[in-house]
């Protein structure tokens, strides 16, 4: 099997650690959530920048590429940190409801004193776009970065 490599999306609210890739970036988030694995920092910590370039760059969208981007993902971080990463258990994809903002979303906007998100705002976005609110709405993400992503996005 062949696999092409696909150029990674970087927001620019990223901009302060994506060279470095001392953080896991939203488009690498994305895909774990997709292949259903927690990679702890400690983890992503121990690959190699060509390592972390290729976990953003590898495609992760059949189900084969999702096989695929498991396999590499499980074999570079056993092969860095002696580890087997697990499995999130199942994700709940709220940037996939085009139906309504999700209420973490809202209830971020509202802790930074940004506007609601309207449904045709929240239909604009892209896919990682959304992926990217709902993370940095949830606990444990940098909520600093919600108001900027908001303004990187054209809604803020």
């Amino acid at each position: 099997m062949l696999i092409t490599l696909v150029k990674p999306v970087y927001f620019k609210f990223e901009s302060d650690f994506v060279d470095t890739m001392r953080c896991i970036p939203m488009i690498v988030r994305y895909k774990l959530d997709t292949c259903d694995k927690k990679l702890q920092l400690p983890e992503w910590s121990r690959l190699s920048k060509d390592e972390k370039d290729l976990l953003a760059e590898l495609p992760c969208e059949t189900p084969a590429e999702i096989a695929q981007y498991r396999a590499t993902l499980d074999e570079m971080v056993w092969n860095r940190s002696k580890k087997n990463i697990k499995d999130l258990g199942g994700v709940d994809p709220t940037w996939d409801n085009l139906s309504q903002v999700p209420n973490e979303v809202q209830q971020k906007a509202h802790e930074w004193a940004c506007a609601p998100l309207t449904l045709p705002q929240w239909l604009s976005l892209d896919l990682l776009q959304r992926f990217a609110l709902v993370k940095l709405s949830r606990s444990g993400h940098e909520g600093e970065n919600f108001p900027v992503a908001l303004a990187e996005f054209g809604i803020g």
